[in-house]
C-alpha cells in the first residue's frame, strides 16, 4: 500500500472524519473494525489507520446515497455478484476454504481446478476426455494461438453447448490441456500443466515448483475484470470456450495481466544499474511508474507474490538474478511504500528461470482460465442474464 494509505491519525482528526465521538472510535477498535497503535513517546495517545477509517467512511456513505453505491461497486466497491470459489480476506486468498499458498505448495493445478470446479480436491473426480486435435499453429503470440486453437476446438468439440456441471469440469480439463498446448506447441496429454511448460522452458526439477506454484496462485481472485467479463459471456449461455476466450480478451489489457509485460520491461532496463535505490528514484522522478507493487484488497501485501517471492528465494536466492529480483523489492517497497504483487512476483519468477518474453502471460492466462470455468459453471447454475442498468447523463430529449 502507498505511504498516505499507511499513514496514521490522532483521535480527533479520525473521530472528525467519521462523524463519530471518540467512544464510537474507540468501539470500531474492540470490533476489529479499525485499527490503532501506540505512539512513540511517553505520551499514551494512540493514532488510527487513515486506510481504515476512509473504508469505513466510504460504506457510510454508499449506505446514505445508494446511487453513488451502485456507479461505486464497479470500481473495487460493494460485492455485486456471490461466489463461493474465492475469499479475499484483506491478508490472505482462499479457494473454497483452502489457503491458495498452501494449496500452491502441495497440490497440483490438476487438482486445484477440480476444487474450483467440483469442490474437491480429486483431479479424476470429473469425466475427463482426451484433449481435441487442433493445431497450437505458427509463431504467433501465445494469445493469438489461443484465441484460434478455442475457436476451432468449439466448432469440433460436439460437448461443447452441454452446460451440466460434469460436462463443464469435462470441457474445463480439455481446454487447460488446449491452452498448453498453445504455449508449449505439443500434445500435453500425458503431463500435468506444470511439467509440460517445464519441459518446454528447460526450467529443470526446480522449476516445476515454481511453476506450479504460479499457476496455482493465478487461478482465481473473485471479480476482477476477466473473471467478471467470463461470467458476463456465461450468463448470455455461451459455451466454455467462448467464456475462456472472452477472459482472455480481458485479460491481456495493459490494466490486467498485460501488466506483467510492463514489469518485465522495467526490471529489463534496471537490470544493470549501479546503485539500484538511486535508479528507482529517478525513474520516480521522470514521471515513470514502478510497475508491479501495491494492490488495494490486500492491507499487508499481496500473499500471491510473497510466496512466488519466498519460493525464488528458496530456490534460486543464490543465482545472479535471484538476489536482483530481491533487492529490486526491498528497495521499491522502501521507496514507495507499496509491496510487491502478483505481477512483479511473476516477472520475478521468469527472470530467475530465464523464460522467454511474455512468459508471465502466459502463466496469468493458463491458471486463471480455471477460475474463468469455475465462474462460468456458477452463473450457468443460476440461470440469470447480467444486465445491469445505465444511468443517463447525456443530453436530455425535447420535452
Amino acid at each position: 500500500m502507498s505511504d498516505r494509505n499507511h499513514a496514521w491519525i490522532g483521535a480527533a482528526e479520525a473521530a472528525a472524519k467519521l462523524g463519530v465521538s471518540r467512544a464510537t472510535l474507540y468501539a470500531y477498535v474492540s470490533r476489529g473494525y479499525l485499527r490503532s497503535q501506540a505512539t512513540a513517546g511517553p505520551s499514551r495517545e494512540r493514532t488510527y489507520s487513515h486506510d481504515d477509517i476512509e473504508r469505513l467512511r466510504r460504506r457510510t456513505e454508499e449506505r446514505r446515497a445508494p446511487d453513488k453505491a451502485a456507479a461505486r461497486a464497479l470500481q473495487w466497491g460493494m460485492p455485486i455478484l456471490e461466489s463461493s470459489i474465492a475469499l479475499i480476506d484483506g491478508t490472505r486468498l482462499y479457494y473454497r476454504g483452502h489457503d491458495a499458498t498452501v494449496l500452491a505448495r502441495s497440490r497440483s493445478p490438476e487438482e486445484v481446478a477440480a476444487l474450483i470446479w467440483t469442490g474437491s480436491l480429486d483431479s479424476r473426480a470429473p469425466a475427463i476426455m482426451p484433449a481435441l486435435r487442433v493445431s497450437p499453429g505458427g509463431r504467433e503470440p501465445f494469445l493469438s494461438r489461443a484465441h484460434s486453437m478455442l475457436a476451432s476446438a468449439a466448432a469440433r468439440d460436439p460437448l461443447a453447448v452441454d452446460l451440466r456441471p460434469p460436462a463443464v469440469a469435462a470441457t474445463g480439463y480439455r481446454i487447460l490441456r488446449l491452452l498448453t498446448c498453445a504455449a508449449t506447441g505439443r500434445d500435453t496429454e500425458s503431463e500435468t500443466v506444470d511439467r509440460a511448460l517445464a519441459r518446454h522452458w528447460n526450467t529443470g526439477p526446480r522449476g516445476v515448483d515454481l511453476l506450479r506454484a504460479a499457476l496455482i496462485l493465478c487461478a482465481d481472485h473473485e471479480l476482477n475484470v476477466s473473471s467478471f467479463t467470463a461470467r458476463c459471456v456465461a450468463s448470455a449461455g455461451s459455451h466454455p470456450y467462448g467464456v475462456v476466450g472472452a477472459g482472455l480478451a480481458a485479460l491481456e489489457g495493459p490494466r490486467h495481466g498485460g501488466a506483467t509485460a510492463r514489469v518485465e520491461s522495467m526490471l529489463e532496463s534496471l537490470r544493470s544499474a549501479r546503485a539500484l535505490e538511486d535508479a528507482v528514484a529517478a525513474r520516480l522522478r521522470r514521471g515513470e511508474s514502478i510497475d508491479g507493487f501495491g494492490h488495494p484488497l490486500y492491507l499487508d501485501g499481496d500473499p500471491r507474490a510473497r510466496l512466488l517471492l519466498d519460493l525464488v528465494t528458496e530456490q534460486y536466492g543464490r543465482s545472479a538474478e535471484g538476489r536482483f529480483v530481491a533487492a529490486f523489492a526491498k528497495v521499491a517497497a522502501r521507496v514507495t511504500g507499496d509491496r510487491p504483487n502478483v505481477d512483479f512476483g511473476l516477472a520475478a519468477l521468469a527472470r530467475v528461470l530465464r523464460l522467454p518474453p511474455g512468459s508471465p502471460l502466459v502463466l496469468f492466462a493458463i491458471g486463471r482460465s480455471i477460475g474463468w470455468i469455475g465462474h462460468a459453471m456458477e452463473q450457468y447454475a443460476t440461470g440469470q442474464l447480467i444486465r445491469p442498468r445505465a444511468r443517463y447523463v447525456g443530453v436530455a430529449p425535447p420535452s
